[in-house]
């Protein structure tokens, strides 16, 4: 590899921060370019974007000038090529479940409420759809946590699991989801909040963040 990765992101973008932080979890050097999902229609729908990622969507990595996109697929070719420390388990059992909550989250909840789906529900009913929707989510994540936690998501070491859960917590708190219903996904993402991985990757530290939400 030859060159420093550069990854395309957005500051509130859950999918970008879990590959954010896993780059930091892997002490992967790397430069952000900063894409504004809402300024002037949003800059992943112009031309010179699409040349780069014709999907339109953030987070997308960019390797020796090659595009990666899809934030699990981005974070799966981090572990391939960065293996250590590794986002998974080494036990075949404890990596089926760090998957399992990982997709409950990334497949079942954030694209429910993604920019788009709430676009094209509207501002008057999209904050109680995204409520409906990450209440119906979580509660399914809860109950595998009470059978896979630890310290974490799953035992007491970081994994993928954990690198899903807090952004989208991060996501349940902005539109007002009642968390007091899940004391494990709450514990846990208290926990994880300490950690300096996710401190830096927290929305209000990236360069695009503007001034009145840092």
């Amino acid at each position: 590899m030859s060159s420093k990765l550069i990854l395309c992101s957005y500051f509130r973008s859950s999918c970008s921060w879990r590959v954010r932080a896993v780059l930091l979890f892997k002490e992967i050097d790397y430069e952000t370019k900063a894409i504004n999902l809402v300024l002037d229609g949003g800059q992943q729908n112009s031309e010179e974007y699409k040349a780069i990622n014709p999907n339109g969507t953030v987070p997308a990595l960019i390797v020796d000038g090659q595009c990666l996109n899809e934030s699990l697929a981005i974070i799966e070719y981090l572990e391939e090529v960065y293996p250590s420390p590794s986002v998974f388990p080494k036990d075949p059992i404890k990596r089926a479940q760090t998957r399992a909550i990982a997709q409950m989250i990334v497949s079942g909840i954030q694209p429910l409420q993604n920019l788009r789906v709430l676009q094209k529900v509207g501002d008057e009913k999209k904050g109680e759809w995204a409520v409906f929707w990450m209440t119906h989510g979580f509660k399914g994540v809860e109950k595998m946590l009470e059978k896979t936690s630890g310290k974490y998501c799953v035992g007491d070491e970081v994994t993928f699991a954990d690198f899903s859960l807090v952004p989208q917590v991060y996501n349940a708190h902005r539109f007002g989801v009642d968390m007091s219903q899940f004391p494990n996904v709450v514990r846990i993402n208290d926990e994880l909040s300490k950690l300096p991985i996710f401190q830096e990757s927290h929305p209000s530290k990236q360069p695009d963040c503007p001034a009145d939400l840092r």
